[in-house]
């Protein structure tokens, strides 16, 4: 399915840190590998990077887009015991936020530490023990003192990830952190580096854009995709398998894992993309699942979309089970399709290409 050098390349990106707002780490790294597949690679001031081929200066441009950034923490308050409160980076869970092992990325490097669980042993239930806690009651232990010798290692703003690291639960199914949405700048890679294989069939210029700062509002895509200014924008992003217990699908709909990429209807999704990303699947026999969007994605594409006179965009998502953990999992066999049907999808487009919902 992928070659050694393909899937160093995905577990480097799993393994190097990048919490929203500091994404620069990983960002070298996509930036390095593309620099062998791309024609160019630039990035913007805040760290959003893109790779493109060439095609024309007369053809339309696609942009393939994914985010590069995890949640994670931040350092709030050091106490003067040395203990050190943090808040939210992102959409991170509180809940599951005790009894882990964390890296704090401070600048004279990472700094070991384990956030604080109280033994239930000791707990007042009497009086709230065992309650779920909330960002205000997390803080890490970094064997300092003193406040003192807190500073001296790290300081209030410094980002934090958990300690985790990917696994391979079979052949087929991989977990860890960040597969949101390290995993999506894999596949736009992927993507981008087959379309230059099959170069001689593309009709139009690519743009593979690595966007920074999702987690906290999509504005890493809002700045670039207005300086890009494509022609139309296909976006992929992690969706919530819904195949695990204790999951209403009348409330969440039913995607399940291993059952291909989801394509979501509705909202900042243009229909003829839409409709046009189906028969390719239909064509290629290419499984797609289907989703609903109410209001908002919560993805890029709804940072996308509206830039300047509108770019017309479509959300492929792949499936994931325990979002916005450390245990993220997600299946091979919806990665492949998922590439398979963005190269496709982009192979299969005109020179002149347009989506227009009234023609």
């Amino acid at each position: 399915m992928f070659d050694e050098t393909e899937k160093e390349f995905l577990e480097e990106l799993l393994v190097t840190p990048s919490p929203t707002g500091f994404e620069s780490a990983g960002q070298q790294v996509w930036t390095e590998y593309m620099k062998d597949i791309a024609d160019e690679v630039q990035s913007d001031a805040y760290g959003s990077a893109f790779a493109k081929l060439n095609t024309s200066y007369d053809v339309a441009t696609i942009m393939l887009e994914a985010h590069c950034d995890e949640i994670g923490m931040i350092v709030q308050h050091i106490t003067d015991d040395g203990y050190i409160y943090v808040n939210k980076l992102g959409g991170s869970d509180s809940t599951i936020a005790r009894a882990k092992r964390v890296n704090i990325h401070a600048r004279k490097g990472i700094v070991s530490g384990v956030t604080g669980n109280t033994a239930i042993h000791l707990q007042d239930k009497k009086n709230g023990g065992g309650e779920q806690p909330k960002w205000k009651d997390i803080y890490i232990d970094i064997g300092a003192t003193s406040r003192d010798e807190a500073l001296e290692l790290v300081q209030v703003g410094d980002p934090v990830t958990y300690a985790d690291d990917y696994d391979y639960l079979s052949d087929e199914i991989i977990s860890g952190r960040a597969l949101d949405n390290r995993i999506g700048g894999f596949m736009i890679a992927q993507v981008l580096k087959r379309l230059k294989d099959r170069r001689d069939e593309l009709k139009v210029n690519v743009v593979a854009l690595n966007s920074v700062q999702e987690e906290i509002g999509g504005y890493g895509a809002r700045m670039m995709s207005y300086r890009i200014d494509p022609d139309a924008a296909l976006v992929t992003d992690v969706t919530h398998a819904t195949d695990t217990p204790g999951i209403d699908h009348k409330e969440h709909g039913k995607v399940t894992l291993g059952n291909g990429p989801s394509i979501q209807h509705g909202g900042a999704n243009h229909p003829k993309i839409v409709e046009f990303i189906e028969d390719v699947s239909a064509k290629n026999e290419i499984a797609l699942q289907h989703e609903a969007t109410s209001v908002r994605t919560g993805t890029d594409t709804d940072s996308i979309f509206y830039q300047k006179t509108g770019i017309p965009s479509a959300l492929i998502s792949l499936p994931l089970r325990y979002m916005h953990s450390p245990v993220e999992t997600a299946s091979f066999k919806d990665i492949e399709a998922l590439i398979d049907l963005m190269t496709k999808s982009v192979l299969n487009m005109a020179p002149d290409q347009t989506f227009h919902v009234l023609k």
